[in-house]
């Protein structure tokens, strides 16, 4: 941290260096603000590095726009403001927004990029400022493999957990069917316990009633032989 700090106070000299000048707007002053981080996926080639700024009391005329990226031992200049190399950065100026365009991206351009902003008619400190630095990293072939490892091993578990409930789900089936079918057995013998037994009510009912018939004609007999031989004798 404090090796960045040094480089951010030496290209502040820089900054002043190259856009030294007297002017008349002295109460300019700027204001930058970038994001700390950007993360790129190993299939991107090609970036924004987004970079804002804000200027009060400064002349409507368009600033200077520069970049410069901290390696891990030393520091580049990209644009001051012409870029060094116009097939790999490009710069986009709109309004109070700054992007920088870094095409053919590989994890070598893995640094911390540094915008500035500057308004040359101004001879205010507060005119040229520089940006805290987005730290860039694009995601190496190991990390995206990684990843699509992960995503095949949940759907891998989501599988397996698949599987294993229906197997559990036929395994019960195989332990619970031969009580179902007894139970259901059992139901059906009681059923037919129920109607045997209800058939042999019915008949009993209906041999009783028959006995009583026979004895009720065994009974009037006697009292009509009865009858027929007193006749006879008078």
């Amino acid at each position: 941290m404090a090796s960045f700090n040094k480089l951010k106070n030496m290209l502040m000299l820089v900054l002043h260096w190259i856009l030294y000048g007297a002017g008349s707007t002295d109460t300019c002053q700027v204001t930058i603000t970038q994001p700390r981080f950007q993360e790129a996926e190993y299939s991107t080639h090609t970036v924004f590095l987004t970079c804002t700024f804000s200027a009060f009391g400064c002349s409507s005329s368009p600033p200077q726009v520069l970049w410069f990226r901290f390696l891990s031992k030393k520091h580049e200049d990209l644009c001051t403001p012409r870029c060094t190399d116009h097939q790999k950065y490009k710069v986009h100026l709109s309004k109070n927004s700054i992007l920088l365009q870094i095409n053919n991206l590989t994890v070598d351009d893995n640094a911390v990029y540094i915008c500035g902003v500057a308004f040359s008619d101004s001879s205010s400190p507060q005119s040229k400022q520089t940006g805290d630095g987005t730290v860039l990293t694009k995601a190496e072939k190991q990390h995206s493999n990684r990843k699509l490892g992960f995503i095949f091993m949940v759907i891998t578990t989501t599988l397996l957990f698949l599987y294993s409930a229906t197997v559990f789900t036929f395994f019960l089936v195989y332990k619970l069917k031969p009580k179902l079918l007894k139970k259901r057995g059992n139901e059906d013998q009681r059923t037919e316990n129920c109607k045997i037994t209800s058939g042999r009510k019915i008949f009993q009912a209906i041999a009783q009633e028959l006995q009583k018939q026979r004895y009720t004609e065994h009974c009037q007999q006697p009292e009509d032989l009865e009858d027929d031989t007193v006749y006879q004798n008078r």
